[in-house]
């Protein structure tokens, strides 16, 4: 499945960034089963998970839980990552992810620099 990830960029700490990932070649019907997620890798360090969105559910890692929020418009069959006051140590390569029967497709990533 194709992913094209935008969004990311250059932001002062405590500033925000709104991260955007579709999926244009996916049915909508199909997507709506979808589960998306949002992944970073800092350099130095592993992918780790930012936040998922299944049909029914989300979840976040400790570390963004109420500056980020993760949403989707299944009808543009998008996924958004909105992140709020950000800091120095979410500097990292933003990958848009999605699960399908068990098969994870990638985005080829987006940077997001936030500087002190």
């Amino acid at each position: 499945v194709r992913l094209v990830e935008s969004g990311g960029g250059l932001v002062q700490a405590g500033g925000s960034l709104r991260l955007s990932c579709g999926a244009p070649g996916t049915i909508t019907s199909t997507f709506i089963g979808d589960t998306m997620g949002w992944y970073r890798q800092a350099a130095g360090k592993q992918r780790e998970l930012v936040a998922m969105a299944s049909r029914d559910t989300t979840d976040y890692a400790d570390s963004v839980k109420g500056r980020f929020t993760i949403s989707r418009d299944n009808s543009k069959k998008m996924v958004f990552l909105q992140m709020n006051n950000l800091r120095p140590e979410d500097t990292a390569v933003y990958y848009c992810s999605l699960v399908r029967y068990g098969i994870t497709s990638w985005g080829k990533g987006t940077l997001v620099t936030v500087s002190s």
